[in-house]
């Protein structure tokens, strides 16, 4: 139960840090964004990570962060730029399943074998995420749907490279190092922020983003690395296949944070990928 509250807890911070960068990519460069929230993640893990930590770093395990950084560093920018040309809950959600999905079949090949209940809640989470994205009953008529920028075939395009990379960092994350050995997480974050210096060398986009943009970004840094915290815990306390599934579920915080202060439509729909993602996290509770 610890490991799942812990995987809940990743998730709901995600959504948090997805919601800010997601705003701040929408008035100003997603690197820009992107660069300023690494940072402030990376400075807020250096500064908790040593008291964390009760033992020394491993190579190996500093080799997996750095790898995990640089995956889920590619994969925010991606679903940084599919919030720029679709819903927040068409982008997440599409990551989201391909995250889900990548890390089931990574775990099985581990050799992981969850309880029959867990296993039905990582069926549900599936379709709950699908429904989730759905934009189905959306109507031309509605406020919100006027405002969106893009297409949702972006959306779906760059939240499909977004799902790869955050498979890839749950992945990584759970081959590093150990509950007591948090220092792959601050070699995962040096790898992001390499990662996003690099891209912002190539495009010339060193320049802080706008103010208003500027405190999203530090924003998002923050709950990035209190999510990053809790899901490196719970995936050293419990199946790689459970706690991915489960902070895979950011989406239906970000829908909701997106329908109560942008007002974006939830539809039937997504209201039953919702109710089918509350199912999902209690079997894999109980399982």
């Amino acid at each position: 139960m610890p490991a799942v509250l812990l995987a809940l807890a990743a998730a709901a911070c995600y959504s948090g840090s997805d919601f800010a960068a997601g705003l701040a990519s929408r008035s100003s460069s997603v690197i820009r964004v992107s660069l300023l929230a690494e940072v402030t993640c990376t400075v807020v893990l250096l500064t908790i990570v040593p008291f964390l930590s009760t033992r020394d770093p491993t190579p190996a395990g500093l080799v997996w962060g750095a790898g995990a950084g640089i995956s889920g560093a590619a994969g925010s920018m991606a679903l940084f730029m599919g919030f720029r040309h679709a819903e927040f809950s068409i982008a997440s959600s599409v990551s989201a399943v391909g995250a889900a999905a990548f890390s089931v079949i990574a775990g099985t090949l581990l050799g992981q074998r969850p309880g029959v209940l867990a296993l039905t809640g990582i069926a549900l989470a599936l379709p709950a995420l699908g429904a989730v994205s759905s934009n189905a009953e959306s109507t031309g008529g509605d406020t919100a749907e006027r405002q969106r920028p893009g297409t949702t075939g972006a959306g779906v395009v760059w939240g499909l490279i977004a799902g790869a990379g955050f498979g890839l960092f749950y992945i990584a994350l759970n081959r590093a190092g150990s509950s007591r050995d948090l220092w792959p997480l601050c070699a995962a974050q040096l790898g992001a922020v390499v990662t996003v210096i690099f891209s912002a060398a190539i495009t010339r986009q060193f320049q802080p983003p706008p103010p208003g943009a500027r405190r999203l970004s530090m924003l998002s840094g923050i709950a990035m690395a209190a999510g990053g915290t809790c899901y490196f815990l719970a995936t050293h306390d419990s199946l790689l296949a459970v706690t991915a599934v489960i902070t895979a579920l950011y989406p239906a915080g970000t829908i909701v944070l997106a329908r109560v202060l942008l007002s974006e439509r939830l539809t039937k729909t997504r209201m039953i990928g919702l109710c089918l993602a509350a199912a999902s996290v209690a079997l894999i509770a109980i399982g």
